[in-house]
């Protein structure tokens, strides 16, 4: 059994992706130790909230170095779900400029305003499938996940994206780059196709 680590810094319901990983087969450690972050065979940085706040939680708990260290340079798979997907890019425009992880280039922006469509996204979406990944594997195009967003990750290198989603004239939904997954949906919410991906990550 694969130990995850998830990451604790305040800004998330870490609970319910623990239960989820549990359920899929992993052993959920949920943590801001880094010597428990460097024991994981596997990590996942969960995260609801404000992009701003969410950096600085990360960096004052002194967890940006070892995150680094684990999942950039000794290539630990990592999957960043919703806000901890977006912290993935090079820099976030939420209330200010923030700088990101910066390991996918990219940049978070509010989601366009279109006449009828209701910002935040909330709710079930389709997930269209872009380019294969093994994170997807088993999943088929269209199907739908669970959503609670104001704020996208716009990709700088498009060969990033895996997944979009037509919601506010669409936006990337799942993105990866080599060891490193994101999702913009919460698969820990998004019952048996979401399950599936929890499985395929464990698998990675």
């Amino acid at each position: 059994m694969r130990t995850v680590a998830i990451v604790n810094y305040g800004m998330s319901n870490v609970d319910s992706v623990a239960r989820a990983v549990e359920e899929c087969g992993g052993h959920p450690v949920v943590t801001s130790a880094a010597a428990e972050l460097e024991r994981a065979a596997a990590i996942i940085l969960p995260g609801v909230g404000a992009y701003p706040d969410a950096m600085r939680n990360l960096r004052a708990r002194g967890l940006e170095d070892v995150l680094r260290e684990q999942v950039v340079e000794r290539r630990i798979p990592f999957l960043g779900i919703c806000l901890g997907m977006q912290m993935l890019a090079t820099v976030g425009w939420e209330v200010e400029e923030t700088r990101g992880l910066g390991w996918v280039p990219g940049e978070v922006r509010r989601l366009p305003a279109v006449p009828g469509v209701r910002i935040p996204h909330i709710g079930w979406n389709e997930v269209e499938i872009t380019r294969e990944t093994p994170l997807l594997t088993g999943i088929e195009s269209g199907v739908d996940f669970y959503f609670v967003h104001s704020y996208h990750f716009v990709c700088h290198d498009s060969t990033h994206e895996v997944a979009r989603t037509p919601y506010c004239g669409g936006f990337t939904s799942a993105i990866t780059k080599e060891n490193i997954f994101g999702t913009q949906f919460h698969p820990e919410k998004s019952q048996k196709r979401g399950f599936q991906l929890l499985r395929n990550f464990l698998a990675a």
